[in-house]
């Protein structure tokens, strides 16, 4: 009485030798959890540019070297708003999409994708490169349709936007070159300088880019506007 067999000491040899083999588990999971986002989110800039809007920001930002806590900072995003952008479970504005690329050293039309080099090219209906945006409003999305490819050195950037009721840029743009732009259908509102436009089918407006400007849908259907840019913005 009161001795230890061998099958209660191998027993209790074997739980303590898993507890420990735990604990280790456990120290090692802890390390990584509190590695720095530095560490944990090294960069892959051997990878080729992806297609989807959220995978080029990821790309472009680690390219870059920055982490979502930087690039908030310079954009003046939340971290979580940007993580949510990059895995495609939200849509930046105009205006901060504007932000983000400019941090990135691209511009809007670099985050389309990349078209292969030809001569001519012919869209038939449907077949335009389009990227969603989002807007000022819960329900007023804004589609970018591509009507020139993007390319390096391309010298002119042309979109049809597709703006849904209380659509637009969600905050004022400025960047170089000059804009144009045609309305095909419904009525936009458009600020430039402070000095505010409503443009309807059929009327045209042109401005300089440097000057601070921004619009919505201020009508009740989708507005369509042919809008270019040159240089590509």
């Amino acid at each position: 009485m009161g001795g230890v067999s061998c099958s209660d000491h191998c027993f209790g040899a074997l739980f303590n030798s898993r507890a420990i083999s735990h604990q280790s588990v456990r120290r090692r999971r802890s390390r990584r959890a509190k590695m720095p986002d530095t560490q944990r989110d090294t960069p892959d800039v051997s990878a080729e540019a992806p297609a989807n809007l959220g995978d080029k920001l990821r790309h472009l930002r680690r390219k870059s070297g920055l982490t979502l806590k930087q690039l908030g900072a310079l954009t003046g995003c939340s971290e979580s708003m940007l993580s949510k952008a990059e895995r495609g479970h939200v849509v930046p504005s105009l205006d901060l999409l504007s932000r983000i690329a400019m941090q990135l050293d691209t511009s809007i039309a670099g985050l389309f994708v990349d078209a292969p080099e030809r001569s001519c090219f012919v869209y038939k209906e449907g077949e335009r490169p389009k990227m969603e945006l989002g807007a000022a409003t819960k329900d007023g999305h804004t589609l970018l349709e591509r009507l020139i490819p993007y390319a390096q050195g391309r010298q002119l950037n042309a979109n049809l936007h597709v703006v849904a009721p209380g659509g637009g840029s969600a905050g004022a743009l400025s960047h170089d070159g000059e804009e144009v732009g045609f309305v095909i259908d419904g009525y936009i509102e458009i600020t430039v300088d402070n000095e505010t436009h409503l443009v309807g089918p059929g009327g045209s407006f042109f401005f300089h880019s440097e000057l601070p400007h921004r619009y919505r849908n201020i009508g009740t259907t989708t507005a369509r506007i042919v809008w270019v840019n040159s240089p590509p913005y």
